[in-house]
């Protein structure tokens, strides 16, 4: 998709600024945590710039045109009624006069459900001049509705109870899960800096792709099935049980991709096959200290025991620097001299959950099972 930007009422001192933000908040609400390896490239041509994103696996174009050019502008109102009178007869209608308060100041918007009704809520935190302007608003309308509008549109109008001095709200209203989700990732993002407008789309097949996406998922499974046959020749009966958690793993590690978006392009299925290999590799570390405590002539159980947590130390120093590194790739903080968005912060999210899973099922789950085969009942 390109999509033309409309600088004409920008100042010429600020295009550059007002086309990188538009930039930076489009790739925010298609590609927030970098795990859907979209592509956003900004053109230039004369005095005209457009934007150009390339999304993978992407099923529904137009959902991603219209999050795309969303404005999603959040503002609260105070409760006003207008008399409107026609002969001798009145009317009384009600509307929101706009305040200060807007989503210039929501720090944070993520969605929640209700706890008695199970139904999907929009909850926004306010920054902290954000806060004090939210106090004012909520003390100066107590007993009164609120409203809450989104690009123009009452979506509710609660009441005010008391003064709200946290500087926390709640969206209720009849969304869905998924336009809920739509509606965060564009608040979070913030409004586009300038007006967009799609003036080209295209859709096209994947061939060469999908064939080394083919070629890849094959050596992936021939890689897992060699490192099964090898668990299970070198340690036996504990190989089987390694299997049994990688196999939790995978299956975990699929589910989380698929809750995420994640799309499996050639560096997703590259990450995947490693965090594989670091699953394993927590087995391998607890069966050989095993091995070394039967060699000290100490009984099957006891060396299970001794062996396991002995192992525990150096696999969560390995893990922990690990995670270290992702956090440092992912940059939650968005210092500019880390990066931003992209495949690098797509890479780090999903090697932490493979990092996080792969302690589930290596440790948690492995020693479960090696405890019940064992008859182990006390440590």
């Amino acid at each position: 998709m390109v999509f033309e930007l409309d600088t004409k009422k920008t100042p010429l001192s600020d295009i550059s600024r007002a086309v990188e933000a538009a930039r930076n908040n489009i790739e925010k609400r298609i590609n927030l945590f970098g795990v859907s390896e979209a592509s956003v490239v900004v053109l230039k041509n004369n005095n005209i710039y457009k934007i150009a994103v390339d999304m993978p696996g992407q099923k529904s174009p137009q959902a991603a045109i219209d999050l795309i050019g969303r404005v999603a502008q959040l503002e609260f109102g105070e409760y006003a009624v207008q008399t409107i009178k026609q002969g001798t007869q009145s009317a009384q209608i009600p509307y929101f006069t706009k305040t200060k308060l807007t989503g210039k100041y929501l720090q944070k918007a993520q969605l929640v459900f209700d706890q008695q009704t199970g139904k999907p809520q929009i909850s926004l935190v306010f920054n902290t001049e954000g806060s004090k302007l939210f106090g004012v608003l909520t003390k100066k309308n107590i007993n009164k509705p609120l409203g809450i509008i989104l690009d123009n549109q009452v979506i509710t109008a609660p009441v005010v109870q008391q003064e709200i001095k946290t500087g926390q709200a709640v969206i209720t209203g009849t969304f869905t899960v998924e336009e809920g989700n739509k509606i965060v990732s564009a608040l979070n993002a913030g409004s586009l800096p300038v007006p967009v407008k799609l003036i080209e789309q295209r859709t096209i097949e994947a061939t060469l792709g999908q064939s080394n996406i083919q070629k890849s998922i094959l050596a992936g499974a021939l890689g897992l099935f060699f490192v099964a046959v090898f668990m299970v020749v070198l340690y036996g009966k504990e190989g089987i049980v390694a299997l049994i958690s990688l196999t939790i793993y995978t299956i975990l590690s699929i589910a989380l991709y698929k809750l995420l978006g994640v799309v499996l392009t050639l560096s997703g299925i590259a990450g995947f096959i490693l965090s594989i290999g670091m699953a394993v590799d927590a087995n391998i570390l607890i069966y050989e200290r095993i091995k070394e405590e039967k060699l000290k002539q100490k009984t099957q159980q006891r060396a299970i025991v001794v062996g396991y947590f002995s192992a525990l130390s150096a696999i969560k120093a390995a893990n922990t620097n690990t995670l270290l590194v992702c956090f440092v790739l992912f940059n939650p903080f968005n210092l500019s001299f880390l990066p931003l968005f992209g495949m690098v912060r797509g890479f780090a999210l999903t090697l932490a959950l493979g990092v996080v899973l792969s302690l589930f099922t290596g440790v948690f789950v492995t020693k479960n099972i090696l405890w019940k085969l064992y008859r182990i009942s006390a440590l």
